[in-house]
């Protein structure tokens, strides 16, 4: 599989006023009333009807180019059109030798920017998603002749940054934790791993169909909780 390009998500009119109508394809179910479009599109004037809009930004591999692509989208006209707005960062963003610390003091300075010069745009913080760790008979061999194993030191970036993003805006701003709902398991229990002490997280085998990229069960999971945190 390809890596996944990082979009952003901009809302008009709130979440909480969407509703939906017709038919689901393949079923009986009705859907409700007066459905909201989802739309691809970076056009400001787009903004003035309902809609579920994304588009892509930066480049995989660069985050820096991703804070800066949003924060033209805002301010080419759609700051305070867009009720919310918000971007997630790609798992290759981050990395063993990301400088977690650049990259969030960039995004915090751009994020709180964005936020005083349109007042009327609720942005939404996301955490960056995880992945799930090596295992199998590699990981096993590779762990006998002490050779690393991919996803630990990745992920143990990922987290510092999801820290740091939390403890930012945590009962400041609203945060779709991305990263928390991928390492759940159903019952309430994270998926861990120790190293020098410390927990990190990663994301959860049975979300994934190949290591990074949601699969349906996983999708379902993300999609539910992000409908918890626009609807609140």
């Amino acid at each position: 599989m390809g890596e996944t390009r990082t979009k952003e998500y901009l809302f008009r009119p709130p979440v909480s006023r969407v509703q939906y109508h017709g038919r689901h394809q393949g079923s009986n179910e009705r859907k409700p009333a007066n459905q909201t479009k989802i739309v691809e599109t970076d056009d400001p004037s787009e903004f003035n009807r309902p809609l579920f809009a994304h588009a892509r930004v930066g480049k995989n591999k660069d985050p820096f180019s991703k804070i800066d692509a949003f924060a033209d989208f805002m301010e080419k006209g759609i700051g305070n059109k867009a009720d919310i707005a918000f971007f997630k960062f790609c798992y290759v963003d981050i990395g063993a030798e990301t400088d977690v610390e650049k990259v969030f003091s960039d995004y915090k300075n751009s994020l709180s920017s964005l936020m005083k010069t349109y007042p009327k745009t609720t942005f939404v913080h996301v955490t960056v998603p995880l992945k799930s760790l090596q295992s199998g008979i590699k990981a096993f061999v590779k762990k006998i002749i002490g050779r690393p194993m991919w996803g630990y030191d990745d992920n143990i970036k990922r987290n510092q940054f999801n820290e740091l993003l939390r403890k930012e805006y945590d009962g400041k701003a609203p945060i779709f934790d991305l990263a928390r709902t991928e390492s759940t398991l159903p019952d309430g229990k994270r998926s861990s791993f120790s190293k020098d002490g410390k927990n990190y997280y990663f994301m959860v085998p049975d979300y994934t169909h190949d290591g990074g990229h949601l699969n349906e069960l996983g999708r379902k999971r993300a999609a539910e909780q992000l409908l918890v945190v626009l609807t609140t």
